[in-house]
């Protein structure tokens, strides 16, 4: 259905089935926390430079700051508010708060779902805090020298 720069989009959003009828213009990330609620995803830059709206489109991280939701059509996205299970942090999550890897809290939603996809991609594997930094290259803190979050990640990938 399009009406003057409208369409319906239909989507999951963190397991859940959602129809939103939506201004073709806006963002994931307008669309997220301006009407649904999810107010993880930050927006910091803008620009899609900075990581702070990352979320995981059909299991691929985006900026949902540079992504129209239009895109989102017919598509999976997780946010951070999907990752904790009947209330049990993620195990990402948990490595994140057992490794101090938070600080002031802005960026933290986007580098967990970095974390997450990188995660999820190199299950049981043997990954370098090389190939770690690359994952993470485009999530920025202005709050840490980035030490707890690269420990974070490697507790959260060991078996």
């Amino acid at each position: 259905m399009t009406d003057q720069g409208f369409r319906e989009i239909i989507f999951s959003i963190n397991g859940k089935q959602r129809t939103l009828y939506i201004d073709i213009r806006s963002s994931l990330l307008e669309v997220l926390r301006n009407e649904l609620g999810l107010t993880g995803a930050k927006e910091g830059c803008g620009v899609g430079e900075c990581g702070a709206c990352s979320v995981l489109v059909d299991d691929v991280l985006v900026d949902s700051c540079i992504y129209l939701a239009i895109w989102a059509d017919g598509k999976a996205i997780r946010t951070i508010e999907g990752e904790a299970k009947k209330g049990k942090l993620s195990k990402v999550q948990q490595s994140y708060v057992k490794e101090g890897a938070v600080q002031c809290g802005f960026c933290t939603p986007g580098f967990i779902m970095a974390s997450t996809s990188f995660t999820e991609k190199n299950k049981g594997e043997s990954v370098t805090e090389d190939e770690i930094r690359k994952a993470h290259a485009g999530n920025l803190c202005r709050c840490t020298g980035y030490q707890n979050i690269l420990k974070a990640v490697e507790k959260s990938i060991e078996p």
